[in-house]
């Protein structure tokens, strides 16, 4: 169970090249050897992750920690496991950190796992184990996981009006076919410095299906623009490509996503953070992003049929619901408005829908007309 506990407002100052972070895994194992040595029981404080320990600011419009945590010993029989497998991933973090490489979450895993000697028991038993146990350190230490050097897999693209510096190499992402540039996990800007740019507004589409209709027929060219998309459900690569480009470059983040509870979700992750990356919302999360489309009214706006219709089930039904009740949409009328819509439409529609006019009306109809209609954006 939880336990209360006053904490620091937290800085967002971060080291470069790990060295803050090295510094704090470090104190971490100075802390348990401390306590060792004056015979007090070791422990490790975890902050909280879930929705309980969370709230809505509403000042800087993006969810935020709380300060319960839950405290991890060695000697509890059932955290014993636990405690051990927090020190041994801590290590290997701080081994990384030590020759300047980084290691995938997978890689973290076998680089962790043996047998006990003397024993059968191995330190971990599936990847289930290990990958919590690096989110785990991200909030103790107050660092993110890039700052760990574990990194994620690649996931979702960008083309466009941009040129920046990865690792060394030039990037020019108005030339980069019909692939663009794969977004890697770790955008941080020791990795990724952002040189020139011309373009006006980054559109961010759910899906790489979507993405792929708008780079062949350049939109990104035609409007003066980011395009972006995350595979679904964001990365952490891609939210935080998304903060910086907002941040730094001050670029208006526009979102085009399937009208279903998923795609409300997706935004709400953009938009305000999610609750298992609460503690660094204030480096993802853009509270200015907003939603363009595509809406529960387009059905008759747009003049769609019947075809394009996919039925809700209970757990959509279920979901926005959900939704509607987080704290960040409620109160807010054209949302409630939107979501109230879709379930009374009682079905929901993906962006390919709108091809069903015709191939190209999305790049060349309905995103054009919802720039300059942004009456029908939502916050």
């Amino acid at each position: 169970m939880g336990k209360k506990k006053t904490t620091k407002k937290r800085s967002s100052r971060r080291g470069k090249n790990g060295q803050d972070t090295g510094a704090k895994i470090k104190g971490l194992a100075d802390s348990v050897v401390k306590s060792a040595s004056v015979e007090r029981e070791p422990a490790v404080d975890i902050p909280t992750r879930a929705l309980s320990n969370v709230s809505f600011n509403k000042k800087t419009r993006y969810i935020e920690m709380g300060d319960r945590f839950q405290q991890r010993n060695l000697f509890n029989y059932g955290q014993a496991k636990r405690f051990m497998q927090t020190m041994l991933v801590a290590s290997k973090c701080k081994d990384l950190i030590g020759v300047d490489k980084t290691a995938s979450i997978r890689q973290i895993y076998y680089l962790a796992k043996h047998t006990i000697k003397g024993t059968k028991e191995k330190t971990f038993d599936n990847q289930d184990e290990s990958d919590p146990i690096i989110e785990d350190l991200e909030v103790a230490l107050n660092a993110l996981r890039e700052e760990l050097h574990v990194f994620a897999g690649s996931k979702g693209a960008l083309i466009g009006e941009i040129t920046f510096i990865d690792s060394g190499d030039t990037i020019d992402a108005t030339k980069l076919g019909s692939g663009g540039y794969a977004i890697p996990s770790i955008v941080e800007p020791s990795v990724i410095q952002f040189k020139k740019c011309n373009a006006k507004y980054v559109l961010h589409v759910e899906k790489d299906t979507v993405w792929r209709r708008f780079v062949e027929d350049r939109f990104w060219e035609k409007h003066n623009c980011i395009l972006m998309h995350g595979g679904g459900q964001p990365s952490r690569g891609v939210r935080r490509m998304l903060y910086r480009l907002h941040d730094e470059l001050k670029l208006p983040i526009l979102t085009l996503l399937d009208n279903d509870p998923w795609g409300y979700y997706i935004y709400s992750v953009i938009k305000q953070g999610s609750i298992n990356l609460a503690f660094e919302s204030s480096r993802m999360a853009v509270p200015d992003a907003r939603f363009i489309g595509v809406s529960s009214f387009d059905y008759d706006r747009i003049d769609l049929t019947d075809d394009v219709k996919i039925d809700l089930d209970a757990n959509d039904i279920k979901r926005a619901k959900q939704i509607l009740n987080y704290p960040w949409f409620a109160g807010k009328k054209h949302w409630e408005k939107e979501i109230k819509q879709m379930i009374k439409n009682g079905f929901k529609m993906e962006v390919e829908a709108l091809c069903s006019k015709e191939l190209t009306f999305v790049t060349e109809h309905y995103t054009p007309e919802r720039l300059k209609q942004k009456k029908y954006w939502l916050d």
